[in-house]
């Protein structure tokens, strides 16, 4: 069995799409692209939703404290050049990568969704 799509609730569709197209590898699998729901495909067919937190039935907005999403990177380097790469966005990064427990990587938050960028520390 294998996990094949996520819907996370956002608070603005064009830019959360751009982050993913740009950083993450994603692409548009939209027929209509709009305001309230985009639909992308990773490199090995994962499915990721996007879907504007309006649209939210209960109008929750927000995740729990600890909820993330996670993106392991080949190696070290590669976190590294990751950092960099956000840094020279508009994106808000923090602290910069060092080791975390049995990874080395960092987090930043993007709208409400806490993303990491890790590597797995031999």
């Amino acid at each position: 069995m294998n996990l094949n799509h996520l819907n996370l609730s956002v608070q603005d569709i064009p830019s959360a799409k751009s982050l993913f197209e740009t950083y993450f590898g994603f692409k548009s699998n939209d027929i209509k692209p709009n305001e309230s729901l985009a639909v992308l495909e990773g490199e090995n067919g994962f499915i990721l939703v996007l879907m504007h937190e309006k649209l939210n039935e209960s109008s929750n907005t927000s995740y729990p404290d600890a909820f993330h999403i996670g993106f392991y990177q080949e190696n070290e380097e590669a976190v590294i050049a990751f950092y960099e790469k956000l840094k020279t966005s508009r994106i808000k990064i923090g602290n910069p990568p060092k080791k975390i427990r049995k990874t080395f990587g960092f987090y930043f938050k993007f709208q409400n969704i806490l993303i990491e960028i890790a590597s797995q520390v031999d």
